[in-house]
């Protein structure tokens, strides 16, 4: 019943931002010779531009592989998705600094992308590289929590826009200080109009920031009140891939980000990338019983397709590893 709340409240926000575009779009064919409809019109439709839904977009910092570059990656991930059950991604990025890994669907295509964060990926085995894929697809979010959280960012942009700073802006007071300080007095001051319009602007916001205010606490509260079932439609996903046990050691990993200091220490030494490889791979091998012979792999990726992975990444990961000491 919530979700349904959350949904039919999202779709609110989203009419409302659509009555924008209708009501330019009307303001100006309906009068074309009118000027003043012409400003009206403007405005609106930019009030609608900036309140639109986002679609995602790649980082600035991402760089997309080719798939005759990067062949064995881009296999891998086929067959992790086909597992989960999600599209197979049509482009893979990688990001040189972020740990992160995450599937998104970009563009007014919706182009499903997968972004690969590199310095987790260096320090995995095979078998918990084929888990990290599986927690990034099983993340996916569903239509209605895109129609969701796309509410939550107009509400967001109109909080911002209706009830910003309360005070005057420092730059104004700053111009304000200026023309009195040349004028010696001789000349009336603006300040005064300048603050009265700036208190009826603020309660205008305040006046219309209400009720939207109102709004995006609901959505807010609704969306959380969702989060205990959809976290477990992720681990139901993540699961056709890998064991409880598997996912939740990633996602400690992951958060402690000890693997991440060796590395750090071992790039300011200047090692290699294989031999930090190594390095970061020694801990998988130990085991209540003794040492493994060889890292944990699986039948999605095991340990030949890895290191061909290893192998189409060797330029990018010379390339990040000198970058490692500003991760923190």
């Amino acid at each position: 019943m919530k979700r349904l709340l959350a949904l039919l409240l999202a779709l609110t926000v989203h009419l409302l931002t659509l009555g924008f575009v209708v009501l330019g779009a009307w303001a100006i064919l309906a009068h074309l010779d009118s000027l003043l409809a012409w400003l009206l019109g403007g405005v609106s439709l930019g009030v609608a531009w900036a309140l639109r839904p986002r679609l995602g977009h790649l980082p600035a910092d991402a760089e997309v592989l080719g798939r005759s570059s990067a062949p064995e990656l881009y296999a891998v991930a086929d067959r992790v998705a086909d597992r989960i059950g999600v599209a197979r991604p049509r482009k893979i990025a990688i990001r040189d600094l972020d740990p992160e890994t995450r599937y998104e669907r970009v563009g007014l295509s919706r182009t499903p992308v997968l972004v690969v964060g590199l310095p987790l990926w260096l320090a995995l085995p095979p078998r918990q590289r084929a888990v990290l894929l599986a927690t990034a697809y099983a993340r996916v979010p569903t239509g209605g929590e895109l129609i969701v959280t796309g509410a939550q960012f107009t509400l967001d942009a109109w909080r911002d826009t209706l009830l910003g700073p309360a005070g005057p802006l420092h730059a104004r007071e700053e111009a304000q200080t200026r023309i009195t300080a040349a004028s010696l007095g001789i000349e009336d001051q603006p300040g005064t109009g300048y603050e009265v319009m700036g208190m009826f602007g603020r309660l205008a916001g305040r006046v219309l920031g209400g009720p939207l205010l109102l709004i995006q606490y609901g959505l807010d509260r609704l969306a959380r009140s969702g989060e205990t079932r959809t976290l477990a439609r992720h681990e139901s996903q993540a699961l056709r891939v890998a064991p409880a046990h598997e996912l939740a050691e990633l996602r400690e990993l992951a958060a402690g980000s000890g693997y991440l200091a060796p590395m750090q220490a071992a790039a300011l030494r200047g090692e290699s990338v294989a031999s930090i490889r190594e390095g970061a791979l020694a801990r998988f091998r130990l085991t209540e019983d003794g040492v493994l012979t060889s890292v944990p792999h699986s039948d999605l990726l095991g340990t030949r397709e890895s290191d061909r992975i290893d192998d189409e990444l060797l330029g990018h990961f010379s390339r990040a590893i000198r970058g490692f000491g500003l991760i923190s």
